[in-house]
């Protein structure tokens, strides 16, 4: 556990942050690695089918992550105000209705996985391997989310080198199963699924164990779980408006994903790599929001606005750093690193279009993303969430579209910068009108 409400606040930012970004660049060398043995051994339509199986899962699963992050607020703010007995009853409460989410959402994705997949015109070659990949994967959903659970539960106690090990741990598990699945055992796309599914599982049995016996607060016991209502309300009032935005999000990338379909099964398996490139390099954005998200719920609880200000502005100056180095590199060696993953030279092209243009905006999205995690923090979600649907409803995806039809798919990756502009602007305009400040839990 780590207090965020005192010493140098870029240090303190970048020292929690840390551990966080190197399991999550860990994280992303499994998806990396996930993807090349998909690539260069079951072909582009099984990397096609794992690529458009991601919004799908994440449409599904998008509220309860809201939830959860709502949940991992109310701890970090009970923390920061030392209230340990509200931490410990915040703890349970999550992780009741997170089970309880996970058995829900493996049943609907189980039975209705399919139908999505037509629904959004998936290529009829593409959807019986993205079905079979798909309900493999929400059939293991809560050992996904116990481990997601308990690493976010540790980062709202402002405890981020914990989280770390048990992901490198599940990144070497799943890598490992990954080439002996695939390469060795030849179980097809299957194979990658029960990879994910059983390193997880591994993880979360682990976990539990160790923290059973070495965290103070944490005692995971399915007999001794406590529902708190009060808190979950809470956490359900600043979760719920983020789960509903990663929804509607996730419904959009579906959407974008329709109109990615049109172009063919090149375009498709070409987006579906510059994703996983894309997602690599925003990466260093999204962990430092994620530090300053616990940053601003501590110091808010600790009555620290001014620390929470000073918070803003480190982040927005080292992620702007971080965010034009990988601009360089995505856009001067973005062709090798397309050919990492697949041997086709067209699927290679296409990817590298999307590249130079999108990697060329990553500082605005980093910093816009540094000023939602301060709304976040603070337990103003609400607004947020308009904010971003209005960027990609009604900015992004009507710009693909009518893009598209004049430009080809390069019209889809425009759509993604100009959206992020749109994005930027507004949380501007919102976190100087300051009503973000007047919402925290812990008055």
């Amino acid at each position: 556990m780590k207090d965020l409400t005192t010493g140098n606040t870029a240090k303190v930012i970048v020292l929690f942050a840390l551990p966080m970004l190197a399991g999550n660049i860990f994280q992303q060398l499994y998806n990396v690695v996930d993807s090349v043995i998909v690539g260069n051994y079951l072909g582009k339509g099984a990397l096609s089918a794992v690529g458009a199986s991601f919004p799908v899962m994440f449409a599904l699963i998008s509220l309860v992550i809201g939830i959860a992050t709502g949940s991992t607020t109310v701890i970090s703010q009970y923390f920061g105000a030392k209230n340990y007995e509200k931490v410990k009853a915040a703890i349970d409460t999550m992780y009741v209705v997170i089970f309880l989410a996970a058995v829900l959402i493996s049943v609907v994705g189980i039975y209705f996985t399919e139908s999505i997949f037509r629904l959004i015109q998936l290529p009829d070659d593409i959807i019986p391997e993205a079905t079979k990949y798909l309900q493999i994967i929400f059939g293991g959903a809560i050992l996904m989310f116990g481990v997601n659970a308990t690493n976010g539960i540790l980062r709202g106690l402002g405890d981020s080198k914990t989280p770390l090990y048990f992901l490198i741990f599940s990144t070497i598990l799943n890598i490992a199963f990954d080439f002996l699945f695939v390469v060795v055992f030849h179980f097809g796309i299957e194979g990658v699924a029960y990879a994910t599914i059983l390193a997880s599982g591994i993880t979360f049995i682990i976990a539990i164990i160790y923290l059973n016996k070495s965290h103070e607060l944490i005692h995971f016991s399915l007999a001794n779980f406590r529902f708190d209502k009060e808190i979950f309300l809470k956490s359900l009032k600043i979760g719920l408006p983020t789960g509903l935005q990663n929804m509607v999000v996730a419904i959009g990338m579906t959407a974008i994903y329709r109109i990615v379909n049109e172009f063919g099964t090149d375009v498709i398996a070409a987006y579906s790599v510059a994703g996983r490139i894309d997602a690599f390099a925003i990466m260093p954005a999204m962990n430092f929001a994620m530090a300053l998200t616990t940053f601003t719920g501590q110091n808010i609880g600790a009555g620290k606005l001014q620390r929470v200000k000073e918070g803003l502005k480190a982040t927005i100056i080292l992620t702007a750093g971080i965010s034009i180095f990988f601009s360089f590199v995505s856009v001067f060696f973005g062709q090798y690193l397309m050919g990492i993953f697949t041997p086709d030279p067209n699927v290679r092209a296409i990817g590298y279009q999307y590249l130079i243009i999108v990697s060329s905006f990553y500082i605005v999205f980093s910093t816009m993303f540094s000023f939602t995690a301060v709304f976040r923090g603070a337990g103003d979600t609400l607004v947020p969430m308009f904010i971003t649907l209005f960027a990609l409803w009604f900015i992004r995806i009507p710009m693909s579209w009518f893009l598209s039809e004049r430009m080809g798919e390069i019209g889809i990756w425009w759509g993604i910068p100009i959206a992020w502009g749109f994005g930027l602007s507004f949380s501007f305009i919102y976190f100087i009108m300051g009503r973000w400040k007047k919402k925290a839990v812990i008055n």
